[in-house]
């Protein structure tokens, strides 16, 4: 990922902003809890971050990547937005991350996923472990390219074949999965397709009485299983 983002991550955000669409939605829409956490899972050069931070000004942001190319350029932005005291990032995988060990908060009242589970091939692991992170009465919130259905097949095909150039794959199965997981998990799930297929948009919300995993495994140590 620091091969592709070296000097990508100079103009990323420059030029993403015409077709990573719905961003800006999902972070009008997180309702971040007053003094709640957001964490974003792949945050890239901290656009996001830095973008709900002034939204939500009392809240407190976290982020990781796996590319420290991409976190350079996060940390320099966050610094010079002067918001290096409400929104910290670090290196990670999403595939196996710690946010206890990375930043001493177990779970979060939000968790973003934005155009990065197309760019993880173990996107299942990634979107599991995400959930994961979800504090009770939380939810997680995923946008991503979608199938495209209702868009003209010239699109489609142009589209996906430049998209590949950059190791970015359309998760057919997102949607499907995303119930699943609700279903064995005891979740909610909303999805939408938006932009005629061009993205997929969703919500998933744990109940507030559900026990999140790292609280759980605490509870079970001190119980002594």
């Amino acid at each position: 990922m620091d091969a592709i983002y070296r000097y990508q991550r100079y103009f990323y955000d420059a030029s993403r902003k015409y077709y990573l669409l719905g961003r800006d939605r999902l972070l009008e829409e997180l309702e971040v809890p007053s003094r709640g956490t957001v964490l974003e899972v792949a945050c890239g050069t901290g656009r996001n971050l830095i973008k709900a931070a002034r939204r939500y000004p009392d809240a407190k942001l976290y982020g990781f990547d796996i590319s420290q190319e991409m976190l350079a350029s996060a940390r320099t932005s966050i610094k010079r937005a002067g918001l290096s005291d409400r929104v910290s990032v670090a290196e990670a995988d999403a595939t196996n991350f710690s946010s206890e060990q990375l930043f001493s908060v177990p779970a979060f009242d939000r968790v973003i996923i934005s155009y990065a589970l197309s760019m993880i091939p173990p996107w299942r692991s990634a979107l599991d472990r995400a959930m994961t992170a979800v504090a009770p009465g939380g939810a997680l919130y995923i946008v991503d390219f979608g199938e495209q259905q209702a868009l003209p097949h010239w699109f489609r095909t142009r589209l996906r074949a430049w998209l590949s150039k950059f190791s970015v794959e359309p998760r057919a199965g997102l949607v499907a999965e995303l119930k699943g997981v609700a279903v064995r998990r005891g979740l909610s799930v909303h999805s939408e397709s938006v932009y005629r297929g061009y993205a997929t948009y969703a919500v998933v919300t744990r109940p507030s009485d559900q026990i999140s995993a790292p609280s759980a495994t605490r509870r079970q140590r001190s119980l002594g299983r």
